[in-house]
């Protein structure tokens, strides 16, 4: 993955199930993550946890993934990390077909 920044590479071509690593760059800091699937009955729940290490290489829970629909009823993700304020969808990098490969293109919160 070099020279890639903001990606999250699952395991699987289900993103719903599969786990991943990644990073996410800013101005401020490089975020190495880990996403892992998460179960659960409330429809509002995130699909995935996010995790990141701590200064001593603790694994903390920092943010989660959500499945959401689009206008024309199609699934994709979002991503956010709470304490960074940081918010972005997933999708694939221009010209790359790898569907275990994503993107995350940050957004601006809404007010």
């Amino acid at each position: 993955m070099k020279n890639i920044t903001n990606y999250i590479q699952f395991n699987g071509d289900n993103i719903e199930t599969a786990d991943g690593t990644g990073l996410i760059s800013t101005i401020e800091r490089d975020l190495p993550i880990k996403v892992t699937p998460l179960s659960s009955t409330n429809e509002r729940a995130p699909t995935h946890r996010v995790y990141a290490k701590s200064p001593a290489g603790h694994d903390l829970d920092v943010g989660g993934i959500w499945k959401k629909e689009n206008g024309e009823g199609r699934p994709y993700y979002t991503i956010s990390i709470k304490r960074m304020g940081f918010n972005a969808n997933l999708g694939r990098f221009p010209g790359q077909d790898d569907p275990t490969l994503q993107a995350i293109i940050e957004w601006e919160p809404r007010d």
